[in-house]
């Protein structure tokens, strides 16, 4: 089995980052699974909806890529899952996003989730992602760590004392919002998971942590075997269409040549 992870950074400002994931996700695999991790340049920098929506548009293109290339599935590795939808209409083979997964997960184990997010500009979207998969009565509490990518390059790269002050910051969060109810904690995103990669079983008071990295794994190895053993598949009624093929050689037209011969406005 073999598994396109796309992330949402550069992959050369944040190699330490994309090799640890690399390292983690193909240690945790089951044996036959092989997961190769793939980068956005320009990542997502700027923080908000057109930076998002462009992360998208190079996600979804990515994961016809990987169709064309014979990967048994395609995770969008971003927790905000932009495009998910779009990329899931466009390709046969699953398409797993990492919040949706992380966050039905979170919703087995606990009544009241408390995510915790890289920056709190996020917090609109992961309260409009709730929502929009049926569990926006379950979200208890959002916080942000109040980061940029950057920020977690030396924990990546080794640097022991970035790591502890790291993990020191999400503990100094998640605290308050377990005392306030939260009952079941999420790292709203790959990069805090990542953090946690050594810890099993833990929790902040009664509450268990998500890796939201390793649930969205297995959740994608899952999906290629449920396909393979009986077919299953999204609907192909009015949620997950499949895209006639005519729209996706337009889509990737655009995504490759830009919007040649086609005057812009103004």
């Amino acid at each position: 089995m073999q598994i396109w992870w796309q992330s949402f950074v550069d992959p050369v400002q944040n190699e330490p980052y994309l090799a640890r994931l690399g390292e983690y996700l193909n240690d945790i695999a089951d044996a036959g699974t092989t997961v190769d991790v793939h980068g956005i340049a320009p990542g997502d920098r700027h923080f908000g909806r057109l930076t998002e929506f462009r992360c998208a548009a190079l996600a979804i293109d990515n994961a016809l890529e990987a169709s064309v290339q014979g990967y048994d599935a395609f995770v969008m590795g971003h927790f905000q899952d932009p495009g998910l939808y779009e990329a899931r209409s466009a390709l046969a083979i699953p398409v797993v996003g990492l919040g949706e997964t992380s966050l039905h997960w979170a919703a087995q184990i606990g009544r009241n989730i408390g995510l915790v997010t890289i920056d709190p500009v996020f917090e609109r979207w992961h309260l409009e992602q709730a929502d929009l998969y049926g569990l926006s009565g379950r979200i208890s509490h959002v916080v942000g760590l109040g980061v940029v990518v950057e920020d977690f390059a030396a924990s990546f790269a080794g640097d022991e004392q970035a790591l502890t002050r790291m993990l020191a910051r999400f503990s100094e969060l998640v605290q308050p919002i377990v005392d306030d109810g939260a009952d079941v904690i999420v790292p709203a995103g790959a990069l805090p998971s990542l953090l946690l990669r050594g810890e099993r079983g833990l929790t902040v008071g009664h509450a268990p942590v998500v890796n939201s990295v390793a649930v969205t794994l297995k959740s994608s190895e899952s999906w290629v075997r449920i396909h393979e053993l009986t077919g299953l598949e999204p609907s192909r009624g009015p949620s997950f269409a499949l895209a006639p093929s005519g729209a996706i050689d337009d889509f990737r037209d655009l995504l490759a040549n830009g919007r040649q011969g086609v005057q812009r406005p103004g």
